[in-house]
């Protein structure tokens, strides 16, 4: 069945003069109901539907401005085209903030008026056939790419290609073809597991070789090259933001930056103890425990960030000597507060003024314990608009906002992303292993499946404190979740379909890292 035509309602007291317009039009597809005044014009709009409103500003009796007012009470979402002789600035101020669609000065051609119909009432629908035609071509080559064949950049433009089509092909509304991306996620799964147990060991034991930058590189390799040349920059670590969640907050962002983005690796676990201390410190874990004893601690994971502001000094210090630090955590709505009173005293004149907002993590590991916020963020696309909401009425915004407003240079990170949980392992340990679900330390420690976790038998492979013997390190894979066999139906039911991180996967391991320039 062919589609309707549109139907345009064409306003415009020499109408007689646009009858070649509204000829060419009609031959081309278009419905066009033309009107002399504005009152006529709102009768017709009370006894039909029209898809686009075309209006002169300047006609005997209502004016095309005012009509807008009363045509809005009438069909709220119609487009309005202002199509007028007037060039005045306030004109057009004044259009603008009646939110016009397009604003047009007379004289106007047939074709120009076909443009902006075309572009407006079926720009989307040749927006998403282009966009599934690229995809359709692209698909037969993303699937034919040997992923074994990998190095660690060909992973990076791998997932980041991944994620972007994912994020179009969602706003597009094309659910089929979304399906078909999705089915290119478990061999992901697979193989990115293979390769970081290949590769990760090495990473991490042979700096000077060819591996990709890791939490303990972001400081000596991203941010002092900036503070180099800055007088002051500003450090922004969001916990636990993915990359899909950074590139719907970017286009934000990109208001008030240019922003250049790379991308670097987590450390393993992709937890916050772990990745986080690492990046502060530009130490492995087990560095960390054997330089600063007293800052490690052997205690639960949540005392083990407490001295961040500490390892970042320590870190400048041996880098570049004595720099300034102001450091600040916000981990509540009171913390956020707190830095939106105080933000112009916040971000110093000089050194680095780094700040961790941790709100993405709590709304992670809070979506498994509420089932308010499980509805809201039911999957990757709910959780992409949620995180964009928060954003854009946050502290981080705000500091984002200010520190372009005084010029510094921004480098916004995280320190690792989460991945949606399906999958339920079952592992077997003794009472004494750890309570992650994505990553366990137990002695004797194993996974009923091979494929669903990476099992390291020495902490060294890992560069992580040394530990009993016959403990072992399990890191999830791909979608997984570790449950214990006497508690299966409990956690499946509990944690199926959770974001989770500390394991092996692109989503968790491969994160932004974006510099930020304040626009002129």
């Amino acid at each position: 069945m062919a589609p309707l035509a549109k139907s345009v309602l064409w306003v415009d007291d020499e109408a007689e003069l646009l009858e070649s317009h509204r000829l060419f039009l009609t031959d081309k597809g278009y419905r066009v109901q033309m009107a002399r005044n504005a009152a006529d014009a709102l009768e017709l709009l009370r006894q039909h539907a029209f898809d686009i409103l075309l209006l002169d500003e300047q006609m005997p009796g209502m004016r095309g401005i005012a009509m807008v007012r009363e045509a809005r009470e009438l069909a709220p979402s119609m487009p309005v085209v202002m199509v007028t002789k007037s060039e005045e600035d306030s004109t057009l101020r004044e259009a603008l903030g009646q939110d016009i669609t397009e604003y047009l000065v007379k004289p106007v051609t047939p074709r120009q008026v076909q443009a902006i119909l075309t572009r407006i009432l079926e720009g989307p629908r040749i927006r998403s056939q282009a966009l599934a035609r690229r995809f359709v071509e692209r698909f037969r080559e993303l699937e034919a790419v040997r992923l074994k064949d990998l190095d660690w950049r060909g992973w990076t433009e791998r997932y980041a290609e991944l994620v972007q089509w994912e994020i179009e092909l969602t706003a597009a509304g094309e659910a089929g073809l979304l399906t078909s991306l999705r089915a290119l996620v478990p061999a992901m799964h697979r193989d990115f597991a293979a390769f970081i147990a290949d590769g990760y060991p090495r990473w991490v034991h042979e700096l000077d070789g060819d591996r990709p930058p890791l939490s303990v590189d972001v400081v000596s390799e991203f941010l002092l090259p900036v503070l180099a040349e800055h007088r002051a920059v500003v450090f922004i670590v969001v916990d636990c933001l993915r990359l899909d969640q950074w590139k719907v907050l970017e286009p934000i962002i990109a208001q008030a930056f240019e922003i250049d983005t790379a991308h670097y690796f987590s450390l393993l676990p992709t937890a916050t103890p772990y990745a986080r201390n690492a990046l502060f410190s530009g130490l492995f874990p087990a560095e960390i425990a054997e330089r600063f004893p007293d800052w490690w601690g052997a205690g639960e994971d949540e005392s083990l960030n407490q001295h961040e502001r500490d390892l970042l000094v320590e870190q400048l210090r041996a880098l570049r000597g004595d720099t300034p630090v102001r450091y600040h955590k916000i981990t509540s709505a009171g913390d956020s507060d707190e830095l939106e009173r105080h933000l112009a005293t916040s971000i110093a004149a000089d050194g680095v003024s780094a700040f961790v907002f941790n709100f993405v993590d709590l709304l992670t590991h809070g979506r498994s314990e509420s089932a308010i916020l499980y509805e809201v963020a039911r999957d990757e696309e709910a959780f992409r608009q949620l995180t964009e909401q928060w954003f854009r009425r946050s502290a981080l915004w705000s500091v984002l906002r200010e520190a372009a407003r005084r010029g510094l240079p921004v480098l916004l990170t995280s320190d690792h992303g989460s991945i949606h949980c399906n999958t339920p392992a079952t592992v077997y340990a003794k009472k004494d292993a750890t309570s992650n679900l994505r990553y366990k330390m137990g002695e004797d420690l194993r996974a009923e499946r091979a494929e669903h976790a990476l099992v390291f038998s020495d902490p060294d492979q890992l560069r992580l404190p040394p530990q009993a013997p016959r403990v072992n390190t399990a890191l999830a894979t791909g979608d997984c979740f570790f449950v214990y066999p006497t508690k299966l139906r409990e956690y499946q039911q509990r944690y199926r379909g959770s974001f989770l991180h500390g394991g092996v996967s692109a989503e968790e391991m491969i994160l932004p890292l974006a510099f930020l320039t304040p626009r002129r």
